[in-house]
């Protein structure tokens, strides 16, 4: 029997009753190679639906696979019928194939003279391309891409698109510039996207300079950047903290007319927000309700946090009302930026009034918040509170991170609880979770105040060797010890060795050196560090004050303490119960 005659009996078969005589008489196919494969899919009698049913079929029998061929039999009868989605998916199965694989020539030239329909081998090379990118067979597509342009197929400008965005999300950065070139090339309707797809993988990649050179490069050849290409630069400008950069963008956006987006506003109120320019995001933020951009809950709680971060409850709590009249629904970060503001003032009960707002929308507490409030409970010394969080975090599924340890052991230190301090960053490890330099500085915190400074030593060394670098804190921490105990000779060294390693002194150092020196009674060589931490450009603060005030009234010198608390005053620092404690000892002393 010919090839032909078997194929018409299967056809006629398929027609009369689908697949079930293939699935229940397997011996039917016993005839079938690829030429009867490729005969009964091109059968026009045969619907397309049932052809594609028939192909699937085949395909979950090892020794039937439908061959190349008959992949593009059944590929051009779905472009006929219009089945666009079904064509790709079955171009999938077929590069996917290890043993189909091939040229994009032989794959073109085996479609055959049979399927003249019009721009059909231009779709194909196209959804071709399109098939290769979403399964990162990148050298594959760029031959498909090659041989478009050789042959004079169009590639669709929507499809090479997508090519440069899988080539950004994997990091090919090299090769995405590569093909934008010649897409440039082959003349490619360029739209500004694939031009800020590159971009922005350049900028992620921190090659902001070529980044700006691509823009400037295809600006010249008429491809104009967006308001989604400038904030793009402008974003990789910020984070390099390049003030210039940033101005220069901003004037060739305000020279092109480009209008900012609420994303622009957004990146610029949090980068002067960042630098502490709480007027100037303030003002931009004004201008931008002016210019009736809808602020979105980033641009809100940007503002928000920043305000928080600087103590201005009320402007947060304004903004916050602003957004919701606004129909704005903050988020989890909106509410964990009032939160930590409320908790820095120690107001606990207008964060619990926050939390229970939020869980009210349908808002869950996250394990930040959560470390918010047990340490504002912490610093309140409401440690019972801290710990019966603790608990409810836990019940929720949130296991105590380093962050969590680090908050409740300082809360016991607060209350002179060492021990139990001690006792929780001890286990930290067994509980699985590694000290952090904190963590590590809180222990040797205690040994040193406890004047265990062999222990704290070898506390140090331990850090070290854990790949935790000391910092100013971890250093002051032994530098505080060693002057309550009058070991001047042991703090000065450590200050040598944290100038070494590139640290200064801060206000905390300076105040325990002036401390210990006086707990020495050398008194003259207090004041000489407290004159020189105006030199150093640090701040004094109230417990400097009182470690001076307290030194030079203990030394029977009243005149030259008063005259510092005259300063003091008039620097606006509030003096506290030690230092009129201190003033009236000094009166005595005078007296006697």
């Amino acid at each position: 029997m010919s090839n032909q005659a078997i194929a018409t009996n299967i056809a006629k078969l398929i027609l009369k009753s689908g697949l079930k005589p293939f699935k229940t008489t397997p011996s039917l196919l016993s005839n079938l190679d690829s030429r009867v494969t490729q005969l009964v899919l091109s059968d026009p009698n045969i619907p397309t639906q049932s052809c594609l049913s028939f192909f699937n079929f085949l395909r979950q029998n090892p020794s039937q696979k439908p061959d190349l061929r008959a992949h593009l039999i059944l590929i051009c009868r779905l472009y006929r019928a219009r089945k666009f989605a079904v064509m790709k998916n079955v171009l999938n199965f077929m590069v996917n194939d290890g043993n189909l694989r091939s040229t994009v020539e032989r794959i073109v030239s085996s479609i055959g003279d049979e399927f003249n329909e019009p721009k059909f081998v231009d779709k194909f090379c196209d959804m071709l391309f399109r098939v290769y990118v979403d399964n990162r067979m990148f050298d594959s597509a760029l031959e498909v891409f090659d041989y478009a342009r050789k042959s004079g197929l169009e590639i669709e400008e929507r499809s090479c698109f997508v090519f440069l965005l899988a080539l950004k999300r994997s990091g090919n950065v090299e090769l995405s510039l590569e093909f934008l070139t010649q897409m440039v090339d082959s003349g490619v309707e360029i739209s500004v996207y694939s031009l800020t797809v590159v971009v922005d993988g350049l900028c992620k990649k921190r090659e902001v300079v070529r980044a700006k050179a691509l823009m400037d490069e295809l600006a010249c050849k008429g491809f104009k950047p967006n308001i989604f290409t400038y904030n793009t630069l402008l974003n990789a400008y910020i984070e390099r903290n390049d003030m210039g950069c940033v101005n220069e963008i901003l004037s060739l956006m305000e020279k092109d007319g480009v209008d900012y987006n609420a994303s622009t506003y957004t990146i610029l109120i949090e980068w002067y927000s960042r630098n502490l320019k709480i007027e100037e995001a303030e003002e931009l933020f004004n201008k931008m309700l002016k210019k009736g951009v809808e602020p979105d809950v980033y641009v809100y709680t940007s503002i928000i946090n920043w305000n928080c971060n600087s103590a201005n409850m009320k402007r947060a709590f304004a903004l916050f009302d602003d957004m919701t009249e606004r129909g704005v629904v903050p988020n989890a970060y909106t509410y964990g930026a009032l939160i930590n503001g409320v908790c820095k003032a120690g107001k606990m009960e207008a964060a619990e009034m926050l939390v229970n707002d939020m869980q009210s929308k349908g808002i869950d507490i996250n394990h930040v918040i959560f470390n918010t409030l047990i340490d504002g409970y912490c610093k309140k010394g409401m440690i019972d509170e801290a710990l019966r969080l603790q608990d409810i975090m836990q019940q929720k599924g949130f296991e105590n991170d380093v962050f969590t340890y680090n908050i409740i052991a300082s809360g016991f230190c607060r209350l002179n609880r060492q021990d139990e301090a001690r006792r929780l960053l001890l286990t930290m490890e067994e509980r699985g979770v590694a000290p952090n330099a904190v963590s590590f500085s809180t222990l040797i915190d205690i040994y040193c105040k406890e004047g265990n400074f062999a222990e704290a030593k070898r506390l140090l060394k331990e850090m070290e060797q854990k790949g935790e670098e000391p910092n100013v804190v971890t250093y002051n921490t032994f530098i505080e010890g060693y002057g309550m105990k009058g070991k001047m000779e042991e703090a000065y060294k450590l200050i040598d060795e944290m100038q070494e390693r590139g640290l200064m002194p801060d206000t905390f150092t300076y105040t325990s050196l002036i401390n210990g020196e006086c707990v020495r009674g050398n008194v003259d060589r207090a004041l000489e560090l407290f004159n020189e931490m105006s030199r150093q450009g640090l701040n004094r603060n109230v417990i400097t004050y009182t470690a001076m005030i307290s030194g030079l009234s203990k030394d029977g010198r009243a005149d030259e303490a008063f005259k510092l608390y005259d300063e003091m005053k008039a620097a606006g620092i509030e003096p506290d119960d030690r230092i009129y404690s201190s003033l009236t000892g000094s009166l005595h002393g005078a007296r006697s």
